[in-house]
């Protein structure tokens, strides 16, 4: 299982020197999400001070974009990284796509489904020199003029992971991608007993398995070396568990745990702006199910038990402020496990 750093969402847009410090600290990978900055910029920034640290987008918001604007960024930054990126793909939820950014929403599993489709169909066109006669229900590309075509590479396309939760999304990931990013609201019940035999019905309908499919996690941590980092750490994650578990898009999650009441409730809170209540009302048995706690041996551990055998990467979800030591603790310490 690889190791992966998230960089900070509250950091600024040119993140050199923390990718370039988690290469020499040893990670696999770093990503970057997009809410405050565009994550391409900060990749593209990544691999001018990177040599070998794989770096992804966890997640570029697929449907604020269109298939072919995506294929040149991917195109680029996979021969400015020299090969390492990872493009991950998510669709935010309605109301972002059509009221932030302005643009269309419908059938999202669907979509997604031809967007990726619509992308290896660009890709392949410039790497074979075809026409380009993409011709979808949501996307349409049938102009290519030679001026237009990148120049060819030697690294090829870049890896297509999509965020899933439900099991329209996985399935459709298991299909047509290579890789799924996990949510950090899930739980190794719901991984076992949802994520995988969705993957697996998405892979079975193209033939293949998941052998060489990248599932990767980002789990929740509580974690500190004292009670008092554990406490803050606690407080932190009980809150972000709230707002997940309020939103009807990962009501799967509550209703695998027999919590579908809770969603409910924290639902209405959350449009009545309770966000403090809201947190009060994660039962530590649902927040255990969630995230694991406790110091960075305990952690470790308890990681490689619950989610060893199903992740090939993982990166760590600390929804608090946390020293950047005590993540390279917990990092070191999973590599030992």
């Amino acid at each position: 299982m690889k190791i992966d750093l998230t960089v900070p969402i509250s950091g600024p847009a040119d993140c050199r020197d923390v990718v370039a410090q988690a290469e020499r600290d040893g990670y696999d990978g770093v990503w970057t999400t997009e809410t405050k900055h565009d994550p391409f910029v900060s990749l593209a920034l990544a691999a001018t001070v990177t040599e070998h640290i794989e770096l992804g987008s966890a997640v570029a918001l697929a449907f604020a974009r269109n298939p072919m604007s995506v294929a040149v960024l991917g195109h680029d930054l996979q021969h400015l990284a020299q090969g390492r990126i990872r493009l991950g793909l998510g669709t935010q939820i309605k109301a972002h796509i059509t009221r932030r950014f302005g643009m269309p929403w419908s059938y999202p599993a669907r979509r997604m489904r031809e967007f990726v489709l619509a992308l290896r169909a660009i890709w392949q066109s410039w790497e074979n020199d075809t026409p380009l006669d993409f011709r979808g229900e949501f996307y349409t590309h049938t102009l290519m003029p030679t001026m237009f075509v990148p120049d060819r590479h030697r690294y090829g396309p870049p890896p297509v992971l999509l965020a899933a939760v439900g099991t329209a999304m996985t399935e459709i990931a298991g299909e047509v991608a290579d890789g799924v990013l996990c949510h950090g609201f899930t739980t190794e019940r719901y991984l076992r007993e949802v994520t995988l035999p969705a993957l697996r019905r998405g892979r079975e309908k193209v033939g293949r398995t998941l052998d060489g499919f990248e599932i990767t996690g980002s789990t929740m941590i509580v974690v500190g070396r004292d009670e008092q980092e554990l406490e803050k750490a606690l407080v932190g994650v009980r809150k972000q568990i709230a707002f997940y578990a309020s939103t009807p898009a990962y009501r799967a999650v509550l209703d695998l745990h027999d919590r579908s009441e809770l969603g409910e409730r924290l639902h209405q809170l959350s449009r009545a702006g309770e966000w403090n209540t809201m947190a009060s009302l994660v039962d530590d048995e649902f927040l255990r199910a969630v995230a694991i706690v406790g110091k960075p041996n305990e952690v470790a551990a308890e990681l490689k038990r619950s989610y060893g055998d199903m992740l090939t990467r993982v990166s760590f979800y600390t929804p608090y402020e946390i020293d950047p030591k005590l993540v390279s603790e917990l990092a070191v310490a999973v590599r030992a496990v």
